[in-house]
């Protein structure tokens, strides 16, 4: 994932993009880049320590019907390979497993953000609205 697709993610957990701008991105890939896509925000998922408890409501915030086989997965808790699974369902179901993800990652991303705010050794965590801290970010790539 290039810099500036994490950059995309992180402003999105921060409030700062909608995720219409994460979908139109997503929506242009190929398949297999749609699922090496996914498989990055599975990173960023883990490193932010999503738990369980934030499954149903990740699944409420992302307004997908609770019966699509990517909730009924994701029921099956947060646990890296549970997460995988979601990565092989069909193509046509890959749109919503990113939204399903997406939602996971800023629910455990926000809680993060309370300990990691003012840890400068992590960007992700810095005010990714500011142009300066951007392009710091940017430069060390």
């Amino acid at each position: 994932m290039t810099i500036e697709n994490e950059i995309l993610i992180n402003q999105y957990a921060q409030d700062l993009v909608g995720i219409k701008e994460l979908l139109d991105l997503f929506s242009n890939l190929s398949p297999e880049q749609k699922k090496a896509f996914l498989n990055d925000t599975l990173f960023f998922i883990i490193q932010s320590k999503a738990i369980d408890k934030d499954i149903e409501e990740a699944i409420l915030e992302s307004k997908l019907k609770s019966t699509l086989t990517a909730c009924v997965l994701l029921r099956k808790g947060v646990l890296s390979y549970n997460l995988k699974k979601l990565i092989n369902l069909p193509d046509k179901e890959l749109e919503s497993v990113f939204i399903l993800l997406l939602c996971l990652f800023k629910l455990a991303y926000k809680r993060r953000l309370l300990f990691e705010k003012n840890n400068l050794n992590k960007w992700w965590y810095q005010d990714l609205s500011d142009a300066e801290i951007l392009k710091k970010i940017r430069i060390k790539g």
